[in-house]
């Protein structure tokens, strides 16, 4: 039901003062953060709908005006009493333009919309793979990358020398056109962006020959992209003006390059700590051990003491992930231990170990706790 749904502006975070370019930018940020491609929680889908939802109410005037006056019955077209754009006994027209018609917005000169200015273009996304020690250290990679570029002969205007415009004839200049419609309440004047135009009240006299008047060249090329050290799978690295060309002379939109990390053999990584799993006797955690351990950083000399557990996981402070984040500490190293039990002794070998057995058990601290076991696992 309408009534459970939440308010538009609240789920694009925007007032209800907010332009176009304001409520634009809020849903392709909410838009990047919940795509299914990118953002893999169990909500995405259905919070990605919901974003797209009330950005289509919000960038279309009319449909914000009657979503303003009567929420969302005035935008759904199952609503009762006809409120939509296709309610019963009022098609053809639009709320907004009825009450526009009362409230000084209709054929008695109401205020024009403006001309659509500049506007930023759609972004790009890329995805790449890098292997594991790249992303721990950084690294720069070249990338062929297509992308819109304003033409460098017109400036994006897409007339001949940037200078060849004339005055729009379908709307003087305006940048608006004025429509009429017959609906219950009488004839209902409104107005409109100059669709020749597109807002701006000039057309292109003679086009650019370089871009055909387009204003912009579609290219292909290469471009070098610092990956900093300390990234992670999923992350994102913005590159400004390499997505799609803009609007009325705008600007392009950006590229983002969405990072996956290839798995290592050695290392595993959770959030800024590193994790590794070495082989150890259990000979070296009776007498001990000095290890050359791996590190992302490069070896490190450490120390197994004499009579470590089994289970036992060394701490490496500091060996961890470089953060992307300055104010952020560095990762640790964590060392898990992997206990291999010998299983090709030799005669000789197993008769000191049995020596060794013997002597232990016949260790006061340790005979009685011996003694117990026999007897609770052999009933001697």
């Amino acid at each position: 039901m309408a009534s459970q749904k939440r308010d538009v502006y609240e789920i694009l975070g925007v007032d209800k003062n907010a332009d176009t370019a304001t409520i634009k930018t809020a849903y392709k940020k909410l838009a990047k953060k919940y795509h299914p491609d990118l953002n893999k929680s169990a909500n995405a889908a259905e919070k990605f709908k919901e974003v797209q939802e009330a950005y289509e109410i919000l960038s279309d005037e009319k449909k914000k005006a009657s979503y303003d006056q009567f929420g969302y019955a005035g935008v759904d077209p199952q609503a009762q009493g006809g409120f939509g754009q296709g309610g019963a006994g009022f098609e053809g027209f639009d709320v907004n333009d009825i009450f526009s018609s009362f409230f000084g917005g209709g054929a008695r000169g109401g205020q024009q919309r403006r001309p659509s200015g500049p506007t930023k273009g759609d972004d790009q996304v890329m995805r790449i793979k890098i292997n594991f020690m790249d992303s721990i250290k950084g690294t720069d990679i070249e990338l062929n990358v297509s992308y819109d570029e304003n033409c460098p002969d017109c400036h994006g205007t897409g007339a001949k020398d940037g200078t060849a415009f004339g005055t729009c004839p379908y709307c003087h200049g305006t940048g608006t056109v004025t429509s009429q419609s017959r609906t219950p309440f009488g004839v209902i004047q409104h107005q409109s962006t100059c669709q020749h135009c597109h807002g701006t009240g000039k057309i292109v006299k003679e086009k650019c020959p370089t871009c055909d008047g387009k204003g912009y060249k579609h290219i292909t090329s290469k471009i070098d992209v610092h990956i900093p050290a300390g990234i992670a799978s999923g992350q994102q690295i913005r590159v400004q003006g390499k997505g799609l060309h803009g609007t009325n002379n705008g600007p392009s939109g950006d590229l983002y390059i969405v990072v996956n990390v290839a798995p290592d053999k050695m290392f595993t990584r959770e959030g800024r700590d590193i994790h590794i799993t070495v082989p150890v006797s259990v000979l070296d955690l009776i007498l001990g051990i000095t290890l050359s351990i791996p590190t992302v950083n490069g070896k490190k000399s450490v120390e197994i003491k004499p009579g470590t557990k089994t289970n036992a996981i060394i701490r490496l402070r500091g060996e961890g992930v470089t953060p992307l984040k300055s104010y952020d500490t560095v990762g640790d190293q964590y060392v898990h231990l992997d206990v291999k039990v010998p299983e090709d002794l030799t005669d000789e070998e197993k008769a000191m170990l049995r020596k060794v057995k013997e002597i232990e058990e016949k260790k006061p601290k340790n005979k009685t706790f011996f003694e117990k076991f026999k007897r609770k696992f052999t009933g001697k």
